[in-house]
């Protein structure tokens, strides 16, 4: 016993060693964001990561130790420093937040910073909305949800993407983003790495840290039309790699990928064996050919879909996960845990909701991005011509132009933007959100350029 105790001591001590150089570690980071933040600087420099990352193998070779737990660690460590870094990190939904503070102080704002639509839902939610006390759609559910309601999203979904979809391939969350939350905290294990196609919606990193993976970005580029690199894409899979992450129609570029470039990430996800985890809240807002990644009949793929842009309802909090049986199941079991089931009421609200026809939405959504393209024409921005979805994003050609400090002077003049840094490192860039009748957006915009204008 003895010579057990000696080693475990040793280990105690080294275990110590380790949170000593932790906390050493912490504080240089903290000096880095710091410096990052009065520099303009972004949080992740993937090719100071990779460099590492090669060190860290090299010497996990040389030592003796397995190269997937010197990663896994390494992937910790580097988590760890994004959290001290990212305190002060902006998006659209904290410029929201200050734009609705602004309003409550009598200030009128023109949001065109989140993708909330105006117009309101189908009326037959209105009228579900006053049936369902008598209908009876009021009691405690399956975490999945009210077998009626997934039936029919069942049926719904094979029809829309012609593929075979039962109830037990069905979750009902509340909103898409839970949706995403559940399939990465339940799938994938802290130390392993999950890929992103930037720019992206920002909630897949955020519960990525959250759950301690670590992301790999996918940067695309303005001048390659946001067309994603597959051998970048190839080249970043490794042992712990187990996800990767796509949103056609994207949030914020409107970019729809072309069905020969989704076939090869599919083909690769396939040989590596990875997740694919498919954000189609946008679908309904397609202006080219789309192809949802149902059809390919991957058992490891989820796809997320959400009531709040197709139906308008982004305050019922009502969307659901398709998926294979045993992902299901694995989702539900955290969907328990955290809030029991989707009220009833709004499930039945919802499935009701399905029976509308929604062309009307996708077709009044379509013209008003057709009206801020030309406007921002116009107005000499740059962007791609989005595929679908409803924003703009563009680029501001302005030497030490700064989206984030944008969007709040902004705000000051009544208008609320996205700044292009909360979807990845794209500081010099804009998100514009098509979602208000067009007189507002044509005011709008004519703000837009005024302030433009007078910062030149």
């Amino acid at each position: 016993m003895s010579g057990i105790n000696e080693l475990r001591n040793k280990m105690d001590e080294i275990t110590l060693e380790m949170i000593e150089l932790l906390k050493k570690r912490t504080d240089i980071a903290k000096e880095i964001g710091e410096i990052k933040k009065n520099t303009g600087k972004g949080i992740t420099d993937e090719l100071r990561e990779d460099n590492l990352r090669g060190k860290v193998i090299s010497l996990c070779n040389e030592i003796g130790l397995n190269e997937s737990i010197g990663t896994r660690f390494l992937n910790f460590l580097l988590n760890e420093s994004i959290k001290v870094q990212s305190t002060n990190k902006q998006t659209h939904l904290s410029i929201f937040l200050k734009a609705k503070s602004l309003e409550l102080q009598g200030k009128k704002i023109i949001h065109m910073e989140v993708g909330e639509p105006d117009f309101l839902p189908p009326n037959i939610v209105k009228r579900s909305l006053e049936e369902v006390f008598d209908k009876g759609f009021l009691k405690y559910g399956q975490a999945k949800g009210m077998p009626i309601f997934r039936d029919a999203l069942a049926k719904y979904a094979s029809k829309k993407f012609n593929v075979k979809i039962t109830q037990d391939n069905i979750i009902v969350s509340p909103g898409a983003r839970f949706s995403i939350f559940t399939t990465i905290s339940t799938l994938l294990n802290p130390g392993d790495e999950m890929i992103v196609i930037e720019p992206a919606w920002p909630a897949y990193k955020d519960c990525a840290l959250n759950s301690g993976i670590k992301v790999r970005t996918i940067n695309t580029t303005f001048e390659r039309k946001w067309e994603p690199s597959i051998e970048q894409i190839k080249n970043t899979i490794n042992s712990n790699t187990k996800m990767i992450v796509l949103n056609y129609p994207n949030n914020p570029t409107g970019k729809i990928l072309d069905e020969k470039s989704q076939d090869n990430i599919m083909a690769l996800a396939k040989q590596n064996d990875l997740y694919v985890l498919s954000d189609e809240i946008y679908s309904e807002y397609a202006k080219k050919k789309w192809k949802s990644i149902l059809s390919y009949n991957y058992k490891k793929s989820i796809v997320t879909q959400s009531f709040s842009k197709s139906h308008a309802m982004t305050g019922f909090r009502v969307g659901y996960g398709i998926a294979d049986k045993e992902i299901i199941e694995k989702m539900a079991r955290l969907e328990a845990l955290c809030l029991t089931n989707v009220s009833e009421p709004i499930q039945y609200v919802a499935m009701k909701a399905l029976e509308a026809d929604t062309s009307d939405n996708s077709n009044t959504v379509q013209n008003r991005l057709d009206i801020l393209a030309q406007k921002a024409t116009e107005m000499g921005l740059d962007f791609v011509i989005p595929d679908g979805a409803m924003y703009i994003f563009a680029r501001i050609n302005k030497e030490g132009f700064n989206g984030v400090q944008f969007a709040n002077s902004a705000l000051e003049e009544g208008l609320a933007v996205a700044p292009g840094e909360g979807f990845g490192d794209y500081k010099n860039f804009i998100r514009i959100s098509a979602c208000q009748n067009e007189k507002i957006l044509v005011e709008g915009m004519n703000i837009l350029s005024k302030i433009m204008s007078e910062e030149q």
